[in-house]
């Protein structure tokens, strides 16, 4: 006989569950959407939050971890959002900015020709299925309790078109920042979709505490058009103790289309991104690449899962970790090549500094190759500094602590120079550098 054992809702679970039940009726959305959003969280509710029994999650318990669900952000008045005006007047443009998870078009810049943005809780009040589709991303494969619950609790976000043949010179930012004067909970979904031949850049960042306080749990999609060239960077730095906060980036990738997107992770509390990239059509190229800057006892976790399903697409993926004190670095990384995607090129490395007995990385790279005509490959590495590059630095007069920063700045800006951006890498060179500064001022 065997017995089944049904664990009981945590203190976080039950908290949810009466959020979404309070909140429903009034979350944005046609009947169908609200059908859809019981659903989605009736999937949450079976699964639970995530734990170490779940492989994905088995670096991240996150239902140890998240001991409590902080209440839903009350959408901000427009007094709350004029009081912003003067600091987003000094954020580069163009621009799009979420106030607490709800999208600010008075706090936005002129948007360049051929984008268009509606916010997300219009676009859901329209029910277009072609819109319900893209936003459910059904493509992703992202069976995951926590973007379930994105889906049932979503309350804003952005719909972003960029004509095919578009060509913007500057990239597109969207800003998060927050008004609320306790802690919250922020839930929001964004689909960008890229026309056919057009050339995007797209930069996430934080307006003072936005992103950077209280429990974020944000979805952003991607569908890339054929012969399409996309770029995209994440600042998520700065995040407060007692933060979680929760990015799923989805991509679907069109023929001969290319694709770069690059992260920085830095600040206390808990960090997790995951990222599900699907090569869709053939002759594609597309690159993921990271840096995480961790010390005291932060956590943070890049998990990634990448398909090929289309001939001759070429696949990188670079990671690097530097970790201090007693922080904790999650890299998980799959590689799927389906049996029809002949002359895949694909490759996924991650590479950890670990400055202290205490810290702890945790690097798991995986493929899995069901076509006889590739080139993949895969890898990780954790160690020191060396030794030999520290007593080089000194014997030319550096002192040891100069000589320490300056072979980690080089470590972690060989991935931020990859930008392509020249006012992108000058910002998070900077980011780098400051946290340089405050690991030695410490």
């Amino acid at each position: 006989m065997s017995i089944q054992i049904i664990p009981t809702a945590t203190a976080a679970e039950n908290a949810l569950a009466d959020a979404f039940r309070e909140a429903k009726a009034s979350l944005p959305g046609t009947a169908s959407v609200a059908e859809q959003r019981a659903q989605a969280f009736e999937a949450f509710a079976r699964a639970g939050l995530p734990n170490r029994r779940i492989e994905a999650w088995h670096y991240t318990d996150l239902r140890n971890l998240m001991r409590r669900a902080l209440p839903l952000a009350p959408i901000p008045s427009q007094a709350q959002i004029a009081k912003l005006s003067a600091e987003a007047l000094k954020l580069p443009s163009p621009r799009l900015v979420l106030v607490d998870g709800v999208f600010a078009p008075e706090l936005s810049g002129p948007l360049p020709a051929g984008v268009t943005v509606t916010s997300l809780a219009a676009a859901l009040a329209q029910g277009e299925p072609a819109l319900i589709e893209g936003l459910a991303a059904a493509w992703a494969e992202a069976d995951d309790a926590m973007v379930s619950l994105n889906a049932a609790l979503m309350q804003d976000g952005l719909v972003i078109d960029v004509a095919p043949g578009t060509t913007l010179e500057a990239p597109l930012h969207i800003v998060y920042a927050t008004v609320a004067s306790e802690p919250a909970a922020r839930f929001s979904r964004s689909l960008v979709r890229v026309g056919t031949g057009a050339t995007f850049r797209l930069n996430e960042m934080s307006l003072g505490q936005g992103g950077r306080v209280g429990q974020t749990n944000n979805v952003l999609i991607f569908e890339v058009g054929d012969d399409a060239n996309v770029a995209h960077s994440l600042s998520l730095t700065g995040t407060e103790p007692a933060s979680l906060r929760l990015e799923t980036f989805l991509v679907k990738i069109g023929a001969k289309a290319q694709f770069d997107s690059f992260a920085l992770i830095t600040g206390a509390g808990l960090v997790r991104r995951q990222i599900y990239k699907l090569f869709n059509g053939a002759d594609a190229k597309a690159s993921l690449r990271g840096v995480s800057l961790l010390r005291g006892r932060e956590h943070a976790d890049t998990t990634l899962f990448v398909r090929h399903a289309a001939t001759g697409c070429e696949g990188r993926q670079n990671f690097r970790y530097i970790l201090d004190d007693e922080a904790v670095g999650v890299f998980q990384g799959k590689i799927v090549v389906d049996r029809i995607a002949q002359k895949t090129d694909g490759r996924m490395l991650a590479k950890a500094l670990v400055l202290s007995d205490e810290a702890t990385m945790n690097s798991r790279p995986e493929l899995e190759i069901f076509a006889d005509d590739v080139a993949c490959g895969h890898g990780a590495t954790i160690g020191g500094l060396s030794e030999d590059q520290l007593f080089y630095l000194q014997s030319r007069g550096l002192p040891a602590n100069e000589a320490e920063a300056l072979l980690l700045e080089a470590f972690a800006a060989e991935l931020v120079d990859e930008i392509g951006d020249e006012d992108l890498i000058a910002a998070y060179r900077a980011d780098v550098a400051a946290w340089l500064a405050g690991r030695a001022g410490a």
